[in-house]
């Protein structure tokens, strides 16, 4: 009867956002009196403490590097793992994997889902009341679920990860996988340079048209690497080539939720703002004071980015200076 979660590595380490879907199952489990088991593919034994840490009481293993590219596979993994478990309440990331998998699931158990969960749910008997963005993230919604199983899937950065002293079991998981349809013929990983994956980033500095041109680009990244930030653009960037697609935010592109967000000469579309709405706090700096942003903003600067980007870097190191 255990919570099921449906974890990921990826370089080397947890994805973030699980161990944030781990701790959600750790307290939905500790509201029904029972106990959280999670699946991961491919883990080695750091992995496995860390999902311990972070609330599992179960550690469900399988080596299968199929998984990584094919959501059928997943999904049959996960709804035999869930069998095995009799667990009513299965767990995803509301990612690219938890967005085909969890359907899927859900038509294969009978079970209801609610996509994007912003909250814990509230427990009545067997009803869950989960909470989610609507309308763009313009307004919430209250969803209740009545079926006997029950699937989830957890919006990145809607909770910081907490990890404790607590450790999991570790289990082989032996599972009837039927043969994948899709065939990898190449596998290109987008050159982040280090930084932070943009659906993981709690710091992200992005730009937009108001930057002129690719060239000029360096003092975003000054502004990013003197935060630990990841940088990010708006679509017309991508649009031109100025920056790598995997960089553009909004709703067409990559929806985050980072702590802090800071837009420079990004006008502020509806488009734009659907996929940033949800940062903590929103820095906007554009020389148009009457740019749309300025409205969604907790802080503006209206100015010229190429003067106020680099006095905001060298202040920000002179900071960090007299913090060490």
């Amino acid at each position: 009867m255990s919570v099921l979660v449906y974890t990921e590595v990826a370089k080397g380490r947890v994805k973030k956002s699980s161990l944030e879907c781990v701790n959600y199952a750790a307290n939905i489990a500790k509201q029904m009196g029972t106990s959280v088991t999670a699946v991961v593919n491919n883990a080695e034994a750091a992995h496995i403490d860390e999902l311990g840490k972070a609330g599992a009481n179960k550690v469900l293993t399988v080596k299968n590097d199929k998984l990584n590219s094919d959501s059928l596979l997943i999904t049959a993994l996960v709804e035999q793992a869930a069998k095995a478990e009799g667990s009513k309440v299965v767990i995803f990331a509301f990612d690219i994997t938890g967005k085909a998998a969890a359907p899927r699931l859900s038509a294969k158990l009978k079970a209801g889902l609610v996509a994007g969960a912003i909250d814990i749910p509230v427990i009545n008997g067997n009803t869950f009341e989960v909470k989610k963005n609507v309308f763009s993230g313009k307004a919430n919604a209250t969803y209740v679920i009545h079926s006997d199983i029950k699937i989830i899937s957890l919006l990145p950065n809607s909770f910081p990860v907490q990890l404790s002293g607590g450790s999991a079991t570790v289990s082989d998981l032996t599972a009837d996988l039927p043969s994948s349809r899709i065939t990898v013929k190449e596998t290109r990983l987008n050159s982040s340079g280090g930084m932070t994956p943009l659906a993981e980033a709690e710091l992200v500095v992005s730009a937009g048209r108001g930057l002129k041109g690719p060239e000029n680009w360096k003092i975003v990244e000054d502004l990013a690497s003197s935060l630990g930030a990841t940088t990010a653009c708006s679509r017309p960037v991508a649009d031109m080539h100025w920056r790598p697609h995997h960089e553009h935010v909004g709703q067409t592109g990559i929806a985050i939720r980072p702590n802090l967000y800071i837009a420079i000469g990004i006008s502020g579309a509806i488009q734009h703002l659907a996929g940033v709405n949800g940062s903590k706090t929103i820095v906007v700096i554009n020389n148009d004071k009457e740019a749309p942003f300025f409205k969604s903003a907790d802080y503006g600067i209206v100015g010229d980015a190429f003067s106020i980007l680099p006095k905001l870097t060298e202040a920000i190191k002179k900071f960090k200076a007299h913090q060490n």
